[in-house]
């Protein structure tokens, strides 16, 4: 196919989605001296343990009865829970001045190309005929 990207392009674009979200979330540390914005960092290791735990697979693990879906329920509301938690906390630690205008920004862009970062790679992931891996 002429116009479809090869499967080592794309884990390029996406590992250098990634790495740039790493270095916002390091800028925003060291160019204000200030290390209280790693602890966004937290969460981010947080956000899919729920999803990976309780969602991510509707298949015979727990059968499809009203069980499973409670789960994966549960699931989906623990990762939406954690998700908010890494927005949430360095506008809590801006709002109680302990980084300032400019780590915020840098925090939240982190989150932005960190969380695209992650629905581009889900999103990729489940297309019909895409392996990344093979």
């Amino acid at each position: 196919m002429l116009g479809s990207p090869s499967s080592a392009a794309v884990l390029a674009a996406l590992a250098l989605s990634f790495s740039i979200g790493v270095l916002l979330q390091l800028l925003g540390c060291i160019l204000w001296h200030n290390w209280w914005p790693m602890l966004t960092a937290l969460f981010y290791v947080l956000v899919p343990m729920p999803y990976l735990f309780f969602g991510a697979s509707s298949s015979s693990a727990y059968g499809t009865s009203n069980l499973a879906s409670g789960w994966i329920d549960a699931g989906k509301f623990l990762t939406g829970f954690s998700a908010v938690g890494s927005v949430a906390i360095p506008a809590i630690l801006f709002h109680a001045q302990k980084i300032t205008g400019g780590a915020l920004a840098m925090e939240l862009g982190a989150v932005a190309v960190l969380g695209g970062t992650a629905f581009a790679a889900d999103f990729l992931n489940s297309r019909d005929g895409y392996y990344p891996y093979s």
